[in-house]
């Protein structure tokens, strides 16, 4: 098994062809055929088939595209650290972002890091807590942005500010920021909410049950734009972090107030996995983070969020 191997299955599945496989790995088909083919004999199993669709992974070739990606990128991360230029911190640097903080971190953090290390490739990820956990757990992400989450004995959770949910509705609905909604009064609107099981979802359930008040829930998403997109079309209200709303409402689009009776909060959490050493590149990105969301935060760009202390453990160095 060698890294010409592991190249030519992971560009054949994220292509579906040899042929544009070959192309992008400038060899001829051949070439990437027989090193698939010398790959499946010493495994001892099939690792694609052809279908109407292109050459698509068996469950033993899904299994190596995974683990051979994850080599690939571990290759390509060691190179970055151990050819750096004197003087600079260099490495490549995946951060997941909550998708409802990305609209106001991304950029300033990308900028940043462009200005201050451009020695470092940054590569964002934005979705959903659960989902950024898992990808952190897998080893797929150096750090991420989670919410509701302390320590555990495999991750360093570092609190950083807490955060309100917000009534959000057309803007014709005339929501303000200084006229909390009760959950009873938002209950009576058709709700878009977040699917069942989300983490977000589940503060909202649990908010539901301290109003004793029945939800009418018309519409479930996994996306918060689809949410607001069925927001301002009219198919109902629904309940969102401050930051996940701040430009749609700055912007007339929306409405929002803040959640009352109950209140509602999250706590967003910095996290790094606890195995390992941390790259000097890694510990350079988690400290512009950090910095850009206390600014935010300091700015009022954040709707209702208060900076918390961190009592929690921090990335640091040597973890």
């Amino acid at each position: 098994m060698d890294i010409k191997q592991l190249k030519a299955i992971v560009t054949v599945a994220e292509v579906g062809s040899v042929t544009r496989a070959a192309e992008l790995l400038h060899l001829v088909q051949p070439a990437v055929t027989r090193q698939i083919r010398t790959l499946e004999q010493e495994l001892g199993v099939p690792l694609f088939e052809r279908t109407g669709q292109g050459m698509r992974p068996t469950e033993a070739g899904a299994i190596m595209v995974g683990r051979a990606r994850r080599a690939l990128d571990e290759l390509e991360r060691a190179r970055a650290e151990v050819q750096p230029t004197p003087g600079e911190v260099t490495g490549i640097v995946t951060v997941g972002l909550l998708e409802s903080t990305s609209d106001l971190l991304a950029e300033p953090l990308v900028t940043a890091i462009a200005r201050r290390h451009p020695g470092i490739e940054l590569r964002l990820m934005t979705a959903y807590s659960g989902h950024l956990q898992q990808w952190l757990d897998d080893g797929d992400l150096d750090l991420t942005l989670l919410y509701n989450l302390g320590s555990t004995p495999s991750l360093n959770a570092r609190p950083l500010v807490r955060e309100r949910l917000w009534v959000v509705a057309p803007a014709s609905a005339g929501l303000r920021s200084d006229r909390p909604v009760p959950f009873a009064e938002a209950a009576t609107h058709p709700l878009v909410l977040p699917a069942s099981g989300h983490a977000l979802r589940r503060l909202i359930d649990a908010a539901a049950v301290r109003a004793r008040s029945a939800m009418d829930v018309a519409v479930q998403t996994n996306s918060m734009r689809v949410q607001k997109q069925l927001v301002r079309a009219g198919h109902g209200w629904t309940v969102l972090p401050g930051m996940g709303i701040a430009e749609d409402v700055a912007r007339g689009t929306l409405s929002a107030a803040p959640l009352s009776e109950p209140d509602v909060w999250r706590s967003i959490v910095l996290c790094t996995q606890r195995s390992g050493r941390t790259p000097p590149a890694v510990e350079a990105v988690a400290r512009e983070l950090i910095h850009r969301i206390d600014s935010t935060v300091a700015q009022g760009s954040w709707p209702s969020a208060q900076p918390q202390g961190a009592d929690a453990d921090a990335p640091a160095e040597g973890d």
